[in-house]
C-alpha cells in the first residue's frame, strides 16, 4: 500500500497541508483587510473586469449552438475559468473570494469596520469593472448575432429563478469559488493553482449555479441584447444571490476549515519561503 502513496514532501504531493493553508488564509485576510484605498478599489476594479472577461469567454464559447447540452456547459466553465485565473495569478481583489475573510475576523484578527469596509469597497469596485467591460463589449459589437442570442437567453434564464433557488445557487456557487481559491493556495507553481481553479469553477458553471460578480456583467449584457430586464429583475436576482454567496464562502469553506484546523495555528513564524 505505501508504495501506492506518492512522496509528500519531494516530487509527489507537493501541496501546502490543510492546517497550513488555513494559516495563510487567515494571513491574507488580515493583509486583505488592511489595504489602502487606493490599492484596494484598484485591484477591485481589475477583479470585476477579470471575472467579466471570463463570462464573455463563456458566452461566446456557448453561443450558436441550439442545444446547450453537457459537453458544452463543460466547455463554457473551462472557459469562464479564465475570469478566477486572472484574479488569483494576476493578482486582484474578488467579493465573492474575500468573504473568506471572515476567518482573521472570528480569530479577533481583523475589526468588524475593517472586514465590512473590505466587502463594500470590494463589491463597488467589481461592479465598476464589471460595466467598464460591459460599455467596451458594447461598443464593440459583439453583442451582436448569435453571441447577443446567448446573451439574452443566459440573462432570462437568471431572471426566471424565484429568489430561494437564486439564494441556494449562491450557497453552492461561492462554496466550489472558494474551494478553488483554497485549492490555489496549497499550490506551489503557477501551473498546479491553475488545474487547482479550473475544476471547481467549471463545475459550478456546468451545474447552472450563480456568482454574484458574474451576474454583474451577464444579466445587463443579456439586457443590452435585447432581454426584458428591468431593476427589480436584477436586483431580484443580486441580492439573493449575493447572500448566499457570502454564506458559501464564509460559512461552508472559511469558518468549517477554521473550525477543523485553525483553533492551534498561530501566526508568530512567517510564511516559508517557497
Amino acid at each position: 500500500m505505501s508504495r501506492m502513496i506518492p512522496n509528500m514532501s519531494a516530487g509527489g504531493l507537493d501541496a501546502h497541508k490543510p492546517a497550513e493553508i488555513t494559516r495563510l488564509v487567515r494571513l491574507s485576510g488580515v493583509t486583505k483587510a488592511e489595504m489602502p484605498l487606493l490599492p484596494l478599489i484598484t485591484l477591485s476594479i481589475l477583479g470585476g473586469a477579470f471575472i467579466s472577461f471570463g463570462a464573455l469567454f463563456f458566452t461566446q464559447t456557448t453561443s450558436g449552438f441550439a442545444d446547450i447540452n453537457g459537453a458544452l456547459k463543460l466547455m463554457g466553465g473551462i472557459a469562464f475559468s479564465l475570469g478566477l485565473i486572472l484574479v488569483v495569478i494576476g493578482g486582484a481583489e474578488l467579493f465573492t473570494g474575500n468573504t473568506m475573510i471572515v476567518m482573521a475576523y472570528v480569530d479577533k484578527r481583523i475589526t468588524t469596520k475593517a472586514l465590512l469596509r473590505n466587502w463594500a469597497v470590494v463589491l463597488v469596485g467589481n461592479a465598476l469593472g464589471c460595466i467598464a467591460v460591459l460599455l467596451l463589449v458594447q461598443g464593440s459589437g459583439l453583442l451582436d448575432g448569435s453571441h447577443g442570442t446567448r446573451a439574452t437567453a443566459i440573462a432570462e434564464a437568471k431572471i426566471a429563478l424565484t429568489p430561494l433557488e437564486a439564494f441556494c445557487r449562491g450557497i453552492l456557487c461561492n462554496a466550489l469559488v472558494c474551494l478553488a481559491v483554497w485549492l490555489a493556495v496549497s499550490a506551489r507553481s503557477t501551473l498546479g493553482m491553475i488545474l487547482s481553479i479550473v475544476w471547481p469553477v467549471s463545475a459550478f458553471v456546468a451545474i447552472g449555479l450563480e456568482h454574484s460578480i458574474a451576474n454583474m456583467y451577464l444579466i445587463p449584457a443579456g439586457a443590452l441584447s435585447g432581454a426584458d430586464v428591468s431593476f427589480a429583475a436584477l436586483m431580484g436576482n443580486l441580492v439573493p444571490v449575493l447572500i448566499g454567496n457570502i454564506i458559501g464562502g464564509a460559512g461552508i469553506v472559511a469558518l468549517a476549515y477554521r473550525l477543523a484546523y485553525g483553533r492551534n495555528l498561530t501566526d508568530e513564524h512567517p510564511v516559508p519561503a517557497e
